[in-house]
């Protein structure tokens, strides 16, 4: 089906798959960009409503939602803490694509972080643990220094998870997908959640 073609369903309650779609274009995304085609960007806000972004990486996409794992105590989490509504944009310039999507944010599960924790190389295990995400720095020496320390600590046997890691899930209730087009006349399609089922509407751009 072409871009311009109408959605499946009828015309007064136009039905769509934005999380197929988006799989379908992180596939080819992952074959044609010369990027981390996981990379994203994940927006947040405090309890003021004052917003931040920063770029992280998508690890899991499914039916339920869009996964991304950080430190608990970094600024995303405490500001998802105090909102946990939040917006994702993601960017494929060779696919001349963008994908937006907005929802509510859940902690992951403590076994779905521990699963992905173990998947994880011993390198970024041990970095895990020596970071205090946001939190000032005196110097790269300290952060070395306590990345060795922990090398040592763990030189035999598993590098557990600490408590203040993990995962989180956006569920997402609105999701837009933008096809570059000649002349700016760019083709946007808004899929929006009602209970179980995604409705798609075409936006001007």
């Amino acid at each position: 089906m072409s871009v311009s073609d109408p959605p499946a369903g009828s015309s007064a309650d136009p039905v769509g798959d934005p999380i197929g779609e988006f799989k379908e274009l992180l596939d080819r995304a992952k074959r044609e960009e010369t990027h981390d085609a996981t990379a994203m960007t994940l927006a947040t806000s405090d309890a003021a409503g004052r917003p931040s972004a920063r770029m992280v990486l998508l690890k899991q996409v499914d039916e339920r939602g869009f996964v991304f794992f950080t430190n608990y105590g970094s600024r995303k989490a405490r500001e998802l803490q105090a909102n946990p509504r939040a917006a994702l944009c993601i960017y494929w310039p060779n696919l001349a694509k963008q994908v937006r999507v907005e929802g509510l944010v859940e902690r992951l599960p403590v076994s779905e972080s521990d699963a992905y924790f173990a998947s994880r190389s011993r390198h970024s295990r041990l970095g895990a643990l020596a970071s205090r995400q946001s939190e000032p720095l005196e110097s790269r020496k300290v952060l070395l220094a306590r990345y060795l320390e922990l090398q040592t600590k763990y030189a035999v046997g598993a590098v557990p998870r600490p408590d203040f890691w993990g995962g989180y899930r956006l569920e997402p209730d609105r999701i837009e997908i933008w096809h570059n087009q000649l002349h700016r006349l760019h083709d946007r399609f808004l899929y929006e959640r009602f209970e179980d089922r995604w409705r798609r509407s075409r936006l001007y751009p």
